[in-house]
């Protein structure tokens, strides 16, 4: 949703729970309201060093935000079927705050994620002539030889690397100033997103020669899908490396010596998650009363793991599908509504469904 944009740096980088206007506002209209420097200094939250990117890179800001809106929108795909679920942007907008004040996995994933949401919008922002910084990537000029022989690099590169460096600038600028454990955690996973994007920069061509015979080739890199990175990073969410600071304060040192080292890859954290089972404003949970979860899976989304063994609810409703789809020659997929009746189950609230505090 791109009405919503976060306007608030928080603590930690990326995660702002502030609504701003809507791009499409005159907010956003540098000529309508006057100088970049009026606009970022209102922006609540920024540091010393992200303002004055700010008012250098104007035009950059409605890039974060969509790459803010991009992430948000993964985070929320990929913990769909967990307890916590990445809805606190939505349903409490300040919680998502208190989630990342703890240094649990769901932060370094959030950290993580919101850094590659950052990468992916300005590359992108760059490939379609919306900053004046940067333009396709400028190395990717010339001839070149891969495993299938020589090309020429045509077209348009994505200018992943400076996408990386104006991420590591705007969203590490923050961390920068703290030297303590959080802020080495955060500045790790933030580096673990950034690259999670280049790892799937891939290389793309169009055959030129008689009858598509490739005699000559023209090449470019472009990103992947973001859930590529979605993906890939929820597989480190779930290989996710506990750490401990070593004794110098330096970096990390695993907190069980039957890990592993963590690689610059790796998502690393320092507390245990809660079980996110109750509404608890000091952890940043919403509970999972009313959650929907399925009676048939033995997996986090099943009934006795979502609802944390208070029981559910189950109710009958209707809802339209599609069906007796059927392939017409050419290209056309037409479809039947019909009215389908399914069990809905949804988790108990526990008998004191109130928020709980320790504040």
């Amino acid at each position: 949703n791109m009405n919503f944009l976060p306007g608030i740096w928080w603590s930690l980088p990326l995660v702002l729970i502030w609504a701003t206007p809507p791009v499409t506002s005159s907010w956003w209209y540098m000529g309508a309201v006057g100088s970049s420097r009026v606009m970022c200094d209102n922006v609540p939250g920024l540091v010393s060093r992200q303002r004055q990117l700010c008012r250098r890179h104007p035009e950059a800001m409605l890039s974060i935000g969509r790459g803010v809106a991009a992430w948000t929108a993964e985070c929320q795909h990929q913990f769909r079927r967990h307890r916590w679920d990445c809805n606190a942007l939505e349903r409490g907008q300040r919680l998502l705050g208190r989630v990342l004040l703890r240094s649990s996995r769901e932060s370094a994933f959030v950290h993580a994620i919101s850094s590659a949401g950052v990468v992916f919008a300005i590359t992108r922002a760059c490939s379609q002539g919306e900053l004046k910084s940067c333009s396709c990537d400028p190395k990717k000029k010339g001839p070149a030889k891969d495993n299938k022989g020589h090309f020429d690099w045509g077209g348009c590169s994505d200018n992943i690397d400076y996408g990386i460096k104006f991420a590591r600038a705007f969203v590490d600028a923050k961390e920068r100033k703290g030297k303590d454990a959080r802020a080495l955690m955060n500045l790790h996973n933030n580096r673990a997103g950034r690259k999670a994007v280049k790892r799937f920069l891939k290389q793309e061509c169009k055959c030129h020669g008689v009858s598509g015979s490739c005699t000559l080739r023209t090449c470019w890199l472009a990103m992947a899908d973001f859930r590529k990175t979605g993906d890939y990073l929820w597989k480190k969410y779930n290989g996710a490396i506990q750490v401990v600071m070593n004794q110098d304060g330096t970096g990390f040192t695993v907190a069980n010596k039957k890990f592993k080292k963590p690689t610059k890859n790796d998502l690393v954290y320092f507390e245990s998650s809660p079980d996110y089972c109750i509404r608890d404003r000091d952890v940043g949970s919403l509970g999972t009363a009313g959650r929907v979860c399925n009676q048939t899976s033995r997996g986090m989304d099943s009934c006795e793991v979502m609802c944390c063994g208070r029981g559910y609810d189950t109710s009958r409703v209707s809802r339209m599908t599609k069906c007796e789809c059927k392939f017409h020659w050419c290209c056309a997929v037409r479809c039947q509504d019909c009215l389908e009746v399914v069990d809905v189950h949804t988790c108990k609230a526990p008998k004191s469904a109130g928020w709980i505090s320790r504040t």
